[in-house]
Parts: structure tokens; C-alpha cells; sequence
């Protein structure tokens, strides 16, 4: 959810995506009025936020912030987070907006991110903010490890539908999965952070060292393994609750499960980038992504946001009570610790990563 290889407007809408599912293509894409050229005012977000959520949500912001153009640069998580920090002496992005509290957290750690405290903070439950004044960082909304499994490709083998972590080091699971590598994917990184939590440092290396025997590769994207497994390329893809429940109500033969241990997770945060100039478009852009209106977007795509709605219809797909379904978990542990656990899975299991494109 990150070593990591680790706007819109009457006025002008440009939106930059360069994609990082194992991609590096830049694709633009651009709405002008000629009647009204004005010079617009501009930011430049970071974004690890999936391409097929970006525009919906930026139709949200440019209702109220027609006169601000957007320029998003969207990449996985790891990505991002290798480019803040390859940047900090010289940063490029002004916001940074749905990537992993923990990469946020090693961004803070290096001193890169300015305090701020966006309108209407308070309302955002405490386990899903940073708990200084003004805040470093601020979440969204809460993505979490799901297993999406192909049952038709299952049902080939005639193997049963894997419910737990404990169901995955089977032996009749052998080279049927694939999984995110979490030098480059968030979900891949809060996923070996919940089997280290979980079993404990000895323990959760051991589990990976017997997952590894059933993987058939590792992919620098989190949602590529749910993509996989709905084109039937692998029976079984460890990915996020959200690709899962899409890729299944498009019609694919899937079933998104949760794991019975729990989920590892990270809120998606925002964050306003430090650097000589702070532009109050940047402050006005963080209002928005935690206002009402940019949680109803949210609301479509994810059952728990950072800030609570006691009559939010959860989407279709996921538990019946989602907070229930995850695992306790460290975000400063996580970040402080992310580096060594990187360079150790790096070393026992990186040979089985896609290559880099």
C-alpha cells in the first residue's frame, strides 16, 4: 500500500497518469473551454491511487475548484515513494494524495513532509491520521489484503477455495499464486507486514519461505495479481479488497476472500509536500480530499473511509463488518522496520519478481 524500486476545469482539465502496474507509460489527456483561457493556477499531485478512481474523484474536486488544474503523476507505491525521496532536496510534487501511511511515515521521517492540518480533520477517526498538531499525514480511506480466487481454474484442479493464510502454504497450492513484490506495491508491503506482526519476525519469515514454495510470481503492481486471477492466468492472486470486488462485479469468475487471520492494511493518506514554496492551491486541495463530497467518491470503491458514516451502504463484496476484518497493526513499525524487511525479502524471494519493464 515503499530500498523501493522499490484541473480540471472549465478553465483546463490535464491529467497526467503515468502508470506503474509494471507500466511506465504516460498517457494525457485534456478538456479545455475556449471561452475562458484565463491563466488557471496549478499543483502537481503524487498519486498511487488506481487510474480508474482518479478521474471520477477529480470530476468531485474541479466542481468547486474549476480555476486549479491537477497534474497527476501516478505510479505504485513503492515507485512514489522512491521518487519523494530521490526528490527531497529538490521536490516536484506539492501534494501527495492516496498513497500508503507507511510510505508517508518514512517521507516524515526524512523530514519532507509540511504539517498541516486540512478543514475538517477532526472528523477523521484517530487510527487513520497522524496524531500531531498540525498533522503530517491524513487517510482516506483503508485497503486491505484480499485473496481473489479464479474458482473456475480451481475447480479444474478440483482444490477447494483457500479461506485463511494458513490454506496458501499448502502443497496442492503449489505455483498457482502470485503476489505482489512489496518492494514496489503497497499491498505486497502491508501484506509480509502482517505475516511479521502476525507470527512474530521468526515465524513470518518461516510462512514466506513456505509461500514462496507456491508462488509463481511476483508482480510490481497490487492489483495485478486480482487481474491475473480474473483472466484465469493464476487460480489464486493475493491483492486488495477493491480490485477484487471489481474485477468480479465485471463479470469475472472470482471470489474475493478475506482471510481469516485478519488483513493487513494501510489507509490511503494525503500529505502536503515541504519545499520553498507552499501553494495554498496544494492546502485547498487536501480541504477537498477529505470533505464530504470526496468521501461519498470514496465511498463507491471502499467499505471503510477515514471518515466514519454511520448510514454508509458498504460496497457489495466485502464483510459484513469490514473494521472487524483487520489484523492489529504498527504503521510506525512499519516504517521504521521497512527498509530491513525489504532488503530481507529481497534476498530470500526477489528471483521470482517479474522483471522490471
Amino acid at each position: 500500500m515503499k530500498k523501493w524500486w522499490h484541473p480540471l476545469a472549465l478553465t483546463a482539465l490535464t491529467i497526467t497518469v503515468l502508470s506503474g502496474c509494471g507500466g511506465g507509460k504516460s498517457t494525457e489527456t485534456s478538456q479545455t473551454n475556449p471561452s475562458q483561457s484565463g491563466g488557471s493556477k496549478e499543483i502537481t499531485v503524487y498519486t498511487a491511487l488506481e487510474d480508474d478512481q482518479i478521474k471520477a474523484y477529480l470530476e468531485s474536486f474541479k466542481k468547486t475548484n474549476a480555476d486549479i488544474k491537477v497534474n497527476i503523476v501516478r505510479d505504485s507505491t513503492g515507485v512514489i515513494t522512491a521518487k519523494l525521496l530521490a526528490e527531497k532536496d529538490n521536490p516536484q510534487a506539492d501534494v501527495v494524495w492516496g498513497v500508503s501511511a507507511s510510505s508517508l511515515l518514512v517521507a516524515d521521517h526524512n523530514g519532507m513532509l509540511e504539517p498541516y492540518s486540512p478543514k475538517g480533520v477532526e472528523r477523521v477517526s484517530p487510527q487513520f491520521k497522524d496524531d500531531k498538531e498540525p498533522a503530517h499525514w491524513v487517510g482516506i480511506d483503508v485497503y486491505e489484503t484480499a485473496f481473489v480466487v479464479n474458482k473456475v481454474e480451481l475447480e479444474k484442479r478440483n482444490l477447494p477455495i483457500p479461506q485463511s493464510y494458513a490454506d496458501l502454504i499448502k502443497p496442492e497450492y503449489k505455483g498457482l499464486i502470485v503476489m505482489p513484490n512489496p518492494s514496489s506495491s503497497g499491498t505486497g508491503f502491508f501484506t509480509i507486514a502482517a505475516f511479521l506482526q502476525l507470527f512474530g519476525e521468526e515465524q513470518g519469515w518461516d510462512y514466506m519461505s513456505k509461500l514462496h514454495d507456491n508462488i509463481g510470481i511476483y508482480t510490481h503492481s497490487g492489483s495485478k495479481p486480482a487481474k491475473m486471477a480474473a483472466a484465469g492466468e493464476y487460480p489464486i492472486g493475493i491483492s486488495f479488497g477493491y480490485r477484487g470486488v471489481t474485477e468480479k462485479k465485471k463479470g469475472a469468475p472470482v471470489e474475493v476472500v478475506f482471510p481469516k487471520e485478519g488483513s493487513g492494511w494501510d489507509p490511503e493518506s494525503n500529505a502536503l509536500v515541504k519545499k520553498k514554496e507552499i501553494k495554498p492551491e496544494a492546502k485547498t486541495f487536501l480541504d477537498w480530499a477529505i470533505s464530504d463530497d470526496a468521501m461519498k467518491e470514496y465511498g463507491k470503491n471502499f467499505a471503510i473511509l477515514a471518515v466514519a458514516n454511520p448510514n454508509q451502504v458498504y460496497p457489495e463484496g466485502y464483510p459484513a463488518d469490514p473494521l472487524k476484518q483487520l489484523m492489529k497493526n504498527d504503521l510506525n513499525k512499519s516504517a521504521t522496520e521497512r527498509d530491513k524487511w525489504l532488503a530481507e525479502w529481497d534476498k530470500r524471494f526477489s528471483t521470482k519478481s517479474e522483471p522490471k519493464n
